[in-house]
């Protein structure tokens, strides 16, 4: 994966959490199913968009770290 697909992730992130939860409440409110039933689904999208965004890429042992001491 590279950075821009990582940043785009990173980018939709909050707004694919907030329109989960959005769903989830309308559901609660407009049919028989509850928000108690239903809030699992917000974890799986949390952990669906971290495996996506993967982790902070790594720095290599060798490299000079350019905000430290030289």
């Amino acid at each position: 994966m590279n950075i821009e697909s990582r940043s785009l992730v990173r980018a939709i992130r909050g707004p694919v959490i907030l329109i989960t939860v959005g769903v989830l409440f309308a559901f609660d409110t407009m049919s028989e199913i509850r928000f108690s039933q239903t809030w699992p689904v917000l974890l799986i999208v949390i952990g669906l968009l971290s495996l996506a965004g993967g982790g902070r890429p790594r720095r290599e042992r060798n490299s000079i770290d350019p905000g430290g001491p030289q």
